[in-house]
């Protein structure tokens, strides 16, 4: 299409557009009021749903009641029941989805953080003919196991720009910390990292469910290699611990990490962490509830066959000031 077809194309859309809002001005107050509750029942109406949401998630983790957060918002709006389960057992989670199948949900949404795990249940999903949107995990993989739709961020990209930022701040030598080993996305974010930072950066594997182990692991390796300078963090909560180990340690370490919540915010604007990668948590929970209504309600797909990226941005503590409303909200 030219630029002036492409224009001509905006400018008769614009100009429908403003039609149709000035014939709706035009009908009676009556016709008019009419008009907006049909479409107010056409946009939340229909029958109500059960979609089930199946995580990884441990427990503790403040990203998953943030990912809630935005789910409970679009359910309330499409007039979905939400029910919501989780268990970092792949073997366990996959349990959760069969018992979801089993109550006859209208929709499924589910992390594939390891995915070879899920394969069976989600297999079990399709031919009860429940379709299943995945969110934050396995994106790579979704397609494959059947998913419809995508919503997350790429992890190796988001972990390119964590590595590029720590680099760029000065780091030298670093430790990229996987608290939960066999996840793909963890592991993916630290391949990236490790990508654009270089050769100097490692991998240390921590039992994330067991943060007094975290942060006995990281003090360790810090006294260990006094040359370690920076600290990669896969979760906001971990952030925290690596500050605390750095501490312990008595050495000058730069630490960044994934993913923001309330107390990050505040650990960003002073100083104390130097980065977050945000992959927008809220908004993952939010469009996979509303993309199984759409689906539902009106057969649409958003991604065409691609996942819908929700990330990643690189946060400091400048960017941290305006978040700051909502994360004291608990919706960043």
């Amino acid at each position: 299409m030219t630029g002036a077809s492409a224009r001509g194309t905006i400018t008769s859309a614009v100009a429908l557009t403003a039609a149709g809002l000035l014939a709706l001005g035009a009908c009676s107050g009556s016709g008019g009021k009419k008009a907006e509750e049909r479409a107010s029942r056409a946009a939340g109406a229909g029958p109500r749903l059960k979609v089930a949401m199946v995580t990884h998630s441990g427990p503790g983790d403040t990203f998953w009641d943030i990912v809630q957060k935005g789910a409970r918002a679009a359910a309330a709006k499409d007039n979905i029941e939400f029910l919501y389960s989780a268990d970092p057992d792949g073997g366990r989670q996959a349990q959760l989805v069969r018992a979801a199948v089993d109550k006859r949900v209208d929709g499924i949404i589910v992390t594939l953080a390891k995915p070879d795990a899920m394969k069976d249940a989600l297999a079990r999903a399709a031919a009860a003919r429940i379709p299943v949107v995945s969110i934050n995990s396995g994106a790579a993989e979704s397609a494959r196991l059947g998913a419809v739709a995508h919503f997350g961020q790429d992890e190796r990209i988001a972990g390119e720009a964590a590595g590029r930022e720590l680099a760029r701040i000065g780091a030298k030598r670093a430790l990229c910390v996987v608290h939960e080993q066999g996840n793909v996305g963890l592991e993916d974010r630290c391949a990236g990292a490790r990508r654009t930072f270089g050769p100097g950066m490692e991998n240390l594997f921590v039992q994330g469910t067991d943060m007094p182990q975290v942060k006995s692991s990281l003090t360790a390796k810090l006294q260990a290699d006094r040359r370690i300078d920076g600290v990669l963090t896969l979760g906001a909560p971990f952030a925290a611990t690596a500050v605390d180990a750095a501490k312990g340690a008595g050495g000058a370490v730069k630490v960044g990490t994934f993913d923001l919540n309330r107390d990050l915010i505040s650990s960003l604007r002073s100083g104390a962490v130097r980065f977050a990668v945000d992959q927008q948590p809220y908004l993952q929970g939010y469009e996979a509830v509303d993309g199984v209504w759409l689906l539902k309600s009106n057969g649409d797909v958003l991604g065409g066959g691609r996942p819908v990226l929700t990330g990643p941005a690189i946060v400091t503590g400048d960017g941290a000031a305006a978040l700051e409303p909502f994360a004291a909200r608990g919706t960043r």
